[in-house]
Protein backbone atom coordinates (compact mmCIF):
# COMPACT_ATOMS: atom_id res chain seq x y z
CA UNK A 1 0.00 0.00 0.00
CA UNK A 2 1.25 2.67 -1.46
CA UNK A 3 1.73 5.66 2.00
CA UNK A 4 0.11 8.90 1.85
CA UNK A 5 2.31 11.97 1.00
CA UNK A 6 1.05 14.53 3.25
CA UNK A 7 4.40 17.29 2.94
CA UNK A 8 4.95 19.43 -0.47
CA UNK A 9 8.35 20.30 -1.65
CA UNK A 10 8.41 23.12 -4.34
CA UNK A 11 10.79 23.85 -6.64
CA UNK A 12 11.26 27.10 -8.36
CA UNK A 13 14.18 27.50 -11.34
CA UNK A 14 14.43 30.98 -13.57
CA UNK A 15 15.25 30.11 -16.58
CA UNK A 16 16.03 32.41 -20.26
CA UNK A 17 17.75 31.03 -23.21
CA UNK A 18 18.69 27.44 -21.15
CA UNK A 19 17.62 25.00 -24.30
CA UNK A 20 20.34 22.88 -23.40
CA UNK A 21 19.89 22.91 -19.65
CA UNK A 22 16.28 22.19 -18.93
CA UNK A 23 15.76 18.64 -20.21
CA UNK A 24 18.36 17.73 -17.83
CA UNK A 25 17.96 19.82 -15.21
CA UNK A 26 14.32 18.51 -15.25
CA UNK A 27 15.23 14.81 -14.76
CA UNK A 28 18.19 14.84 -12.06
CA UNK A 29 15.52 16.80 -10.41
CA UNK A 30 12.48 14.27 -10.72
CA UNK A 31 15.12 11.52 -10.20
CA UNK A 32 16.64 12.77 -7.01
CA UNK A 33 13.27 13.79 -5.63
CA UNK A 34 11.52 10.11 -6.57
CA UNK A 35 14.63 8.40 -4.99
CA UNK A 36 16.15 10.26 -2.10
CA UNK A 37 12.43 12.13 -0.78
CA UNK A 38 10.16 10.02 -1.79
CA UNK A 39 8.18 10.32 1.38
CA UNK A 40 7.11 14.14 -0.06
CA UNK A 41 4.67 15.41 -2.97
CA UNK A 42 6.27 18.01 -5.23
CA UNK A 43 6.28 20.44 -7.59
CA UNK A 44 8.44 21.97 -9.92
CA UNK A 45 8.17 25.20 -11.03
CA UNK A 46 9.91 26.85 -14.39
CA UNK A 47 9.59 30.59 -14.87
CA UNK A 48 11.21 31.40 -18.48
CA UNK A 49 11.85 35.38 -19.45
CA UNK A 50 10.98 35.59 -22.85
CA UNK A 51 13.87 33.15 -23.64
CA UNK A 52 14.75 33.66 -27.48
CA UNK A 53 15.55 29.94 -28.34
CA UNK A 54 13.70 26.86 -27.89
CA UNK A 55 13.57 27.18 -24.05
CA UNK A 56 9.89 27.85 -23.75
CA UNK A 57 9.15 24.51 -26.90
CA UNK A 58 10.92 22.38 -24.81
CA UNK A 59 9.09 23.38 -21.17
CA UNK A 60 5.99 22.62 -22.68
CA UNK A 61 6.53 19.05 -23.49
CA UNK A 62 8.19 18.56 -20.16
CA UNK A 63 4.60 19.84 -18.68
CA UNK A 64 2.90 17.79 -20.98
CA UNK A 65 4.76 14.36 -20.08
CA UNK A 66 4.62 15.31 -16.13
CA UNK A 67 2.01 17.20 -14.42
CA UNK A 68 3.40 18.04 -11.38
CA UNK A 69 6.10 20.25 -13.62
CA UNK A 70 4.86 23.69 -14.00
CA UNK A 71 5.98 26.86 -16.01
CA UNK A 72 5.19 30.34 -16.21
CA UNK A 73 6.07 32.15 -19.68
CA UNK A 74 7.08 35.67 -18.91
CA UNK A 75 5.51 38.19 -21.47
CA UNK A 76 8.85 39.86 -21.85
CA UNK A 77 12.04 39.63 -19.80
CA UNK A 78 12.07 41.43 -16.36
CA UNK A 79 15.09 41.09 -15.40
CA UNK A 80 15.85 37.42 -12.96
CA UNK A 81 16.13 39.22 -9.48
CA UNK A 82 11.96 40.32 -10.74
CA UNK A 83 11.82 36.71 -12.37
CA UNK A 84 13.17 34.63 -9.53
CA UNK A 85 10.93 36.28 -6.98
CA UNK A 86 7.81 36.21 -8.64
CA UNK A 87 8.47 32.61 -8.63
CA UNK A 88 9.00 32.12 -5.22
CA UNK A 89 5.55 33.83 -4.72
CA UNK A 90 3.61 31.42 -6.96
CA UNK A 91 4.70 28.28 -4.98
CA UNK A 92 2.94 25.79 -3.25
CA UNK A 93 4.78 23.91 -0.97
CA UNK A 94 5.02 23.43 3.03
CA UNK A 95 8.50 24.57 2.37
CA UNK A 96 10.40 25.77 -1.65
CA UNK A 97 13.66 25.70 -2.96
CA UNK A 98 14.92 28.20 -5.04
CA UNK A 99 17.43 26.86 -7.50
CA UNK A 100 19.22 27.31 -11.17
CA UNK A 101 18.74 25.45 -14.54
CA UNK A 102 22.68 25.78 -15.23
CA UNK A 103 23.59 22.67 -12.69
CA UNK A 104 25.75 25.61 -10.92
CA UNK A 105 24.19 24.96 -7.94
CA UNK A 106 24.09 21.00 -6.67
CA UNK A 107 21.17 19.58 -6.87
CA UNK A 108 22.49 17.03 -4.35
CA UNK A 109 22.23 19.81 -1.76
CA UNK A 110 18.16 19.63 -1.94
CA UNK A 111 17.87 16.52 0.26
CA UNK A 112 20.27 17.98 2.73
CA UNK A 113 18.40 21.24 2.70
CA UNK A 114 15.12 19.36 3.95
CA UNK A 115 16.63 17.71 6.47
CA UNK A 116 17.70 20.80 8.02
CA UNK A 117 14.11 21.98 7.65
CA UNK A 118 12.96 18.58 9.03
CA UNK A 119 14.55 19.44 12.03
CA UNK A 120 12.84 23.12 12.30
CA UNK A 121 15.06 25.50 10.48
CA UNK A 122 12.46 27.51 8.70
CA UNK A 123 15.49 28.91 6.18
CA UNK A 124 18.36 27.03 5.11
CA UNK A 125 20.61 28.67 2.32
CA UNK A 126 23.60 27.49 0.53
CA UNK A 127 26.89 29.82 1.02
CA UNK A 128 29.74 29.74 -1.76
CA UNK A 129 32.64 29.05 -0.89
CA UNK A 130 34.65 28.24 -3.96
CA UNK A 131 33.81 28.76 -7.00
CA UNK A 132 34.99 27.36 -10.70
CA UNK A 133 33.76 30.56 -12.29
CA UNK A 134 36.02 33.16 -13.74
CA UNK A 135 38.53 34.64 -10.82
CA UNK A 136 38.24 37.77 -11.57
CA UNK A 137 34.18 37.53 -11.37
CA UNK A 138 35.13 36.07 -7.95
CA UNK A 139 37.25 38.78 -6.86
CA UNK A 140 34.47 41.63 -7.73
CA UNK A 141 31.57 40.19 -5.98
CA UNK A 142 33.92 39.37 -2.91
CA UNK A 143 34.80 43.05 -2.96
CA UNK A 144 31.36 43.73 -3.39
CA UNK A 145 30.18 41.69 -0.26
CA UNK A 146 33.05 43.01 2.16
CA UNK A 147 32.01 46.46 1.38
CA UNK A 148 27.64 46.26 1.43
CA UNK A 149 28.21 44.07 4.55
CA UNK A 150 30.26 47.10 6.30
CA UNK A 151 28.26 49.55 4.94
CA UNK A 152 24.68 48.05 5.39
CA UNK A 153 22.69 48.81 8.54
CA UNK A 154 21.12 45.84 7.94
CA UNK A 155 23.12 42.07 8.06
CA UNK A 156 24.34 41.17 5.09
CA UNK A 157 24.94 37.63 4.05
CA UNK A 158 28.32 36.84 1.83
CA UNK A 159 28.41 34.96 -1.20
CA UNK A 160 24.67 33.79 -0.63
CA UNK A 161 22.93 33.97 -4.44
CA UNK A 162 19.31 33.26 -3.35
CA UNK A 163 19.93 29.26 -3.80
CA UNK A 164 18.19 27.75 -0.23
CA UNK A 165 15.12 26.53 1.12
CA UNK A 166 12.46 28.64 2.35
CA UNK A 167 9.67 27.75 4.77
CA UNK A 168 5.99 28.48 3.74
CA UNK A 169 5.75 30.81 6.64
CA UNK A 170 8.48 32.98 4.81
CA UNK A 171 7.60 32.79 1.77
CA UNK A 172 3.72 34.04 2.91
CA UNK A 173 5.48 36.80 4.94
CA UNK A 174 7.40 38.21 1.02
CA UNK A 175 3.75 37.64 -0.79
CA UNK A 176 2.41 40.45 1.67
CA UNK A 177 5.61 42.77 0.94
CA UNK A 178 4.02 44.35 -2.29
CA UNK A 179 7.77 45.35 -3.06
CA UNK A 180 8.38 46.46 -6.67
CA UNK A 181 12.09 45.94 -6.79
CA UNK A 182 12.62 43.08 -3.81
CA UNK A 183 16.05 41.81 -3.21
CA UNK A 184 15.88 38.25 -1.58
CA UNK A 185 19.22 38.11 -0.90
CA UNK A 186 18.31 41.75 1.81
CA UNK A 187 15.51 40.36 2.57
CA UNK A 188 16.39 36.92 4.24
CA UNK A 189 18.80 38.95 6.34
CA UNK A 190 16.87 41.90 6.80
CA UNK A 191 13.24 40.31 7.68
CA UNK A 192 13.75 35.89 7.50
CA UNK A 193 13.91 33.62 10.73
CA UNK A 194 17.13 32.29 12.02
CA UNK A 195 18.60 30.50 9.52
CA UNK A 196 21.21 27.66 8.23
CA UNK A 197 24.25 28.02 6.27
CA UNK A 198 25.62 24.87 4.11
CA UNK A 199 29.05 25.93 2.23
CA UNK A 200 29.48 24.20 -1.08
CA UNK A 201 31.06 24.63 -4.46
CA UNK A 202 30.14 26.55 -7.50
CA UNK A 203 30.15 24.28 -10.36
CA UNK A 204 30.70 25.05 -14.29
CA UNK A 205 27.36 26.14 -16.18
CA UNK A 206 26.37 22.32 -17.96
CA UNK A 207 25.87 24.60 -20.97
CA UNK A 208 25.23 27.85 -22.42
CA UNK A 209 26.96 31.12 -21.22
CA UNK A 210 25.74 33.38 -17.82
CA UNK A 211 23.33 35.89 -18.25
CA UNK A 212 24.39 38.09 -15.41
CA UNK A 213 27.40 39.81 -17.03
CA UNK A 214 29.21 43.17 -15.54
CA UNK A 215 25.98 45.61 -16.13
CA UNK A 216 23.49 43.13 -14.16
CA UNK A 217 25.68 42.17 -11.75
CA UNK A 218 26.19 46.20 -11.42
CA UNK A 219 22.35 46.68 -10.85
CA UNK A 220 21.98 44.06 -8.82
CA UNK A 221 24.63 45.54 -6.70
CA UNK A 222 22.98 49.08 -7.02
CA UNK A 223 19.55 47.73 -5.86
CA UNK A 224 21.26 46.32 -2.68
CA UNK A 225 23.35 49.51 -2.02
CA UNK A 226 19.99 51.61 -2.28
CA UNK A 227 18.23 49.60 -0.19
CA UNK A 228 20.21 48.99 2.52
CA UNK A 229 22.60 51.66 2.93
CA UNK A 230 22.86 55.35 3.92
CA UNK A 231 26.39 56.04 3.77
CA UNK A 232 26.22 57.38 0.04
CA UNK A 233 23.98 60.11 1.09
CA UNK A 234 25.78 60.63 3.89
CA UNK A 235 29.28 61.17 2.37
CA UNK A 236 28.01 62.99 0.15
CA UNK A 237 26.62 65.50 2.74
CA UNK A 238 29.74 65.38 4.93
CA UNK A 239 32.65 65.56 1.93
CA UNK A 240 30.77 67.96 0.05
CA UNK A 241 30.75 70.24 3.73
CA UNK A 242 34.40 69.21 4.33
CA UNK A 243 35.62 70.09 0.53
CA UNK A 244 33.17 73.68 1.04
CA UNK A 245 35.44 74.90 4.37
CA UNK A 246 38.54 73.30 2.42
CA UNK A 247 37.73 75.78 -0.60
CA UNK A 248 36.61 78.96 1.89
CA UNK A 249 40.11 78.55 3.51
CA UNK A 250 42.28 78.71 0.38
CA UNK A 251 40.55 81.38 -0.70
CA UNK A 252 40.58 83.65 2.30
CA UNK A 253 44.62 82.54 2.24
CA UNK A 254 44.83 83.87 -1.18
CA UNK A 255 43.06 86.84 -0.55
CA UNK A 256 45.27 87.41 1.82
CA UNK A 257 48.49 86.51 0.20
CA UNK A 258 47.44 88.53 -2.66
CA UNK A 259 46.77 91.58 -0.52
CA UNK A 260 50.03 91.57 1.19
CA UNK A 261 52.12 91.15 -2.06
CA UNK A 262 50.03 92.61 -4.40
CA UNK A 263 52.29 92.71 -7.24
CA UNK A 264 54.93 89.75 -6.35
CA UNK A 265 51.92 87.33 -5.96
CA UNK A 266 50.27 86.52 -9.21
CA UNK A 267 46.90 84.14 -8.90
CA UNK A 268 47.58 82.61 -12.17
CA UNK A 269 44.96 80.34 -13.63
CA UNK A 270 46.24 76.52 -12.35
CA UNK A 271 44.31 76.90 -8.96
CA UNK A 272 40.80 78.00 -10.24
CA UNK A 273 41.35 75.15 -12.94
CA UNK A 274 42.14 72.84 -10.22
CA UNK A 275 39.20 74.19 -8.25
CA UNK A 276 36.84 73.87 -10.91
CA UNK A 277 37.57 70.57 -11.90
CA UNK A 278 37.98 68.78 -8.59
CA UNK A 279 34.99 70.11 -7.56
CA UNK A 280 32.74 69.00 -11.02
CA UNK A 281 34.08 65.40 -10.49
CA UNK A 282 32.35 65.60 -6.55
CA UNK A 283 29.20 67.11 -8.06
CA UNK A 284 29.01 64.61 -10.78
CA UNK A 285 29.99 61.95 -8.95
CA UNK A 286 27.39 62.56 -6.45
CA UNK A 287 24.73 63.87 -8.27
CA UNK A 288 24.59 60.53 -9.86
CA UNK A 289 24.75 58.57 -6.88
CA UNK A 290 21.63 60.88 -5.70
CA UNK A 291 20.19 59.64 -8.68
CA UNK A 292 20.62 55.85 -7.84
CA UNK A 293 18.32 56.41 -4.86
CA UNK A 294 16.17 58.21 -6.77
CA UNK A 295 15.68 56.43 -9.43
CA UNK A 296 15.35 52.84 -6.63
CA UNK A 297 12.52 55.53 -4.85
CA UNK A 298 10.93 56.17 -8.32
CA UNK A 299 10.97 52.42 -9.41
CA UNK A 300 8.84 51.63 -5.91
CA UNK A 301 6.10 54.45 -6.28
CA UNK A 302 5.53 52.93 -9.45
CA UNK A 303 4.94 50.02 -7.85
CA UNK A 304 4.44 48.48 -10.98
CA UNK A 305 4.05 44.60 -11.16
CA UNK A 306 7.12 42.41 -10.64
CA UNK A 307 6.31 40.37 -13.80
CA UNK A 308 3.41 40.13 -16.25
CA UNK A 309 2.71 36.15 -17.71
CA UNK A 310 2.10 35.52 -21.35
CA UNK A 311 1.24 31.68 -20.05
CA UNK A 312 1.21 29.74 -17.24
CA UNK A 313 1.46 25.43 -17.60
CA UNK A 314 -0.32 23.42 -15.60
CA UNK A 315 -1.29 25.02 -12.69
CA UNK A 316 -4.74 24.04 -12.66
CA UNK A 317 -3.98 20.34 -12.61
Amino acid sequence: MQTKKTRKLSIVIPTYNEEMNVIPISEALVSMLENDLPEYDYEIIFIDNCSKDGTQALLSEICEKNKRIKAIFNAKNFGGNNSSFYGLLQSSGDCTILTVADFQEPIDMIPVFVKEWEKGTKIVIGIKTSSKENRFMRFIRTCYYKAIKKLSDVEQIEHFMGFGLYDKTFISILQNLNDSMPFLRGLVAELGFKRKEIPYQQQQRRAGKSKYNLYRLYDLAMISFTSYTKIGLRLATMLGFFVSVISVIIALVYFVLKLINWDAFPTGNAPILIGVFVLGGLQIFFIGLVGEYILSINNRVMNRPLVIEEERINFGS
